[in-house]
């Protein structure tokens, strides 16, 4: 008897009724978990993490709904950072209709295994026989040569006026946008990156907020800028860097450089490199000065950096971040080094974990830190979307999601585009099978494992304030707190009641 975890999308057609006849099928000889076996009263988001660590398998049932669920991504996230420490559980991914490319985070846990294919209701029956077989001690078949994925992630259509928008028009409002997105709303911190860009010496930019404000966004928007001008780009997502890297200085560095040889299409000659009797930061630092830029004469550089925060886990962390800093320093002393521009993108508080401010790249050069929508902004992306909202309707989403970007335009994606309407969204709103019930959940599933932020965010739902600062960056780096002068608030009425909700019980 083997023990299985079943994570899907909730609600929706297929994902549902599908992985319910799987459930049916496997519980009659292993032990099956889906989130429908949860009783009243039951602390869901302990519940989940601990069946997640206790199973042999995983089924996970990916659709053009879940690869955009929070949830779905967390539960992936969870399985798979305990398959790497422990073995189990094993991930038996299915693809329910779904021929497209995965995209990340999903892609990089998932896109080296094995897959089930189910495409219409008669492949139920041959489903349920592939996954039996697989818990039974075998494997899922190959359907690599079945699944030829058709494109990449489509990008949005950009509507030629506000007025007729239609639903197809509307894109997605899960990920990062497209440069060229309609539905992108420029903030005064947008202005001041771009403008930081155009310094004619080399510049480094910081780009600050919580998730899903927008912050992968604007780094494509500055990528664009620059191209557009004739720079030359090169893109490190440090969620793509796997963890015996970020463990290893001798890994990471040379994976270091080899990525940006490939970013900036050059010859990789890391090994070359490498032979010289130097430290890590300083044979990294000689490929830049004497290779790349020099390999590159008379072009503007950038070395754009996205979720830098994952190398705040790293032993070399200082040591990275020095060197980041000393490049910064280096435009001083002028020559090739002013070529080089730096983008950065965090959602922690740095100098939580850098103990050395003189030796931390997020404090010099331009820091932008991105803010919620403004009421008049919201008004700006109704119109966009066609003005699914009357104005009275505008402000109260405005005052309900405190101008949460990505909640917003979730909002507004799912009126304009006919998926539910204004008093269902703010009548379900706090529910768990509500419209923001994904992105809840998943908030209160990743607290499920620390107390002391839990602990947190009551205090600050309860008495405005939150006594430990280390907490409160934690709970602002997830989004979740704001401070105004000397109160710590939720970000938002949504949050407030929510979570209050959720954590008293």
């Amino acid at each position: 008897m083997a023990k299985i975890f079943i994570s899907y999308k909730r609600n929706v057609i297929p994902d549902t009724p599908v992985a319910t006849a799987v459930f049916e099928s496997l519980r009659h000889d292993h032990d099956v978990f889906m989130d429908t076996t949860l009783t009243v009263g039951e602390k869901w988001a302990e519940r989940i993490q601990n069946a997640i660590k206790e199973s042999d398998y995983l089924i996970i049932f990916l659709s053009e709904n879940s690869v955009h669920s929070e949830m779905v991504i967390a539960e992936i996230e969870t399985a798979h950072h305990h398959s790497k420490a422990n073995g189990n559980p094993k991930i038996l991914p299915v693809r329910l209709g779904y021929n497209e490319l995965l995209v990340y985070p999903i892609s990089a846990y998932l896109n080296p295994l094995q897959w089930a294919l189910w495409d219409k209701d008669s492949d139920t029956l041959r489903l349920i026989a592939e996954l039996q077989r697989a818990v039974s001690g075998g494997i899922l078949p190959d359907k690599t040569a079945e699944t030829t994925a058709v494109a990449s992630p489509k990008g949005e259509e950009i509507p030629t006026a506000f007025a007729n928008i239609q639903p197809r028009d509307l894109g997605s409002p899960e990920g990062t946008m497209p440069h060229q997105s309609l539905f992108y709303i420029a903030r005064d911190s947008d202005q001041d990156a771009m403008q930081a860009l155009r310094e004619i010496n080399g510049v480094t930019i910081t780009i600050k907020g919580p998730r899903q404000m927008g912050k992968s966004s604007l780094l494509n928007r500055l990528m664009a800028d620059g191209n557009e001008r004739g720079m030359k780009a090169a893109f490190v997502d440090f969620q793509m860097i796997e963890k015996n890297a970020i463990e290893s200085a001798d890994i990471f560095y040379r994976q270091f450089c080899s990525l940006l040889s490939w970013e900036f299409e050059v010859e990789d000659r890391t090994e070359e490199f490498w032979k010289n009797p130097l430290g890590q930061v300083q044979k990294t630092t000689n490929y830049v000065t004497k290779y790349l830029l020099k390999e590159l004469p008379d072009v503007q550089l950038l070395l754009a950096m996205d979720e830098v925060e994952r190398m705040f886990t790293s032993p070399f962390r200082s040591d990275f971040f020095s060197m980041l800093r000393s490049w910064h320093n280096n435009r001083a002393r002028g020559g090739d080094w002013m070529r080089f521009n730096m983008a950065l993108v965090t959602s922690t508080e740095p100098y939580q974990l850098i103990a050395d401010l003189n030796q931390s790249p997020f404090n010099v050069g331009a820091v932008v830190e991105l803010k919620d929508f403004t009421p008049a902004q919201v008004s700006d992306l109704n119109q966009r979307h066609g003005n699914p909202l009357l104005v009275e309707q505008s402000a109260k989403i405005s005052e309900l999601l405190g101008g949460h970007p990505y909640l917003t335009r979730k909002a507004l994606y799912l009126v304009a585009g006919k998926r539910a309407d204004f008093d269902d969204i703010v009548k379900n709103a706090c529910e768990d099978d509500g419209p923001f019930g994904d992105h809840l959940r998943n908030h209160l599933f990743r607290m499920s494992d620390h107390q002391e932020l839990k602990s947190g965010l009551l205090q600050v739902i309860k008495y405005q304030r939150c006594a430990d600062e280390h907490i409160f960056f934690r709970l602002r780096g997830a989004g979740l707190v704001r401070r105004i002068g000397n109160d710590v608030l939720p970000r938002n009425a949504l949050y407030a009641e929510y979570f209050g909700k959720r954590l008293n019980a």
